[in-house]
């Protein structure tokens, strides 16, 4: 059974998170311009080194991979590389939801339904206080 997140415990949990989030999506953008480079190596382009940039490629998955890891370690859910997005586990009156929250937000202020995405955000206003 997943850790259940309050409106509070995410919001002291969310320093670190942010870091973490930032340093996968910085990654992430890292990862694809290696990997456009390492396919214009493929390609033939002049003075490439192919090798090392496949190398590199993989370090900067790798460092994605941990730091997702770490997420997860903390009982949150990454769930995308384009907004930095991270879902926390929740409950609004036993029913199981999660708390939405994405980067460059001050704090966690969204929730939706397990199965609804991104596109079923809702503020938590309106259905506060949260329990476990």
């Amino acid at each position: 059974m997943p850790k259940l997140f309050t409106v509070d415990e995410a919001n002291r949990t969310l320093p670190l998170v942010r870091r973490i989030v930032d340093d996968i999506v910085r990654g992430y953008a890292a990862w694809q311009d290696k990997v456009h480079e390492c396919e214009l190596a493929a390609a033939g382009a002049p003075g490439a080194d192919a090798e090392r940039l496949q190398q590199e490629a993989q370090r900067l998955a790798a460092d994605i991979e941990q730091c997702q890891r770490e997420l997860g370690g903390l009982g949150v859910e990454f769930k995308g590389y384009d907004m930095g997005l991270v879902d926390f586990p929740a409950a609004i009156d036993g029913r199981p939801v999660y708390l939405c929250w994405r980067l460059g937000e001050a704090r966690v202020e969204h929730w939706h339904e397990r199965d609804a995405g991104f596109a079923g955000r809702q503020p938590l206003a309106p259905v506060m206080p949260l329990v476990h």
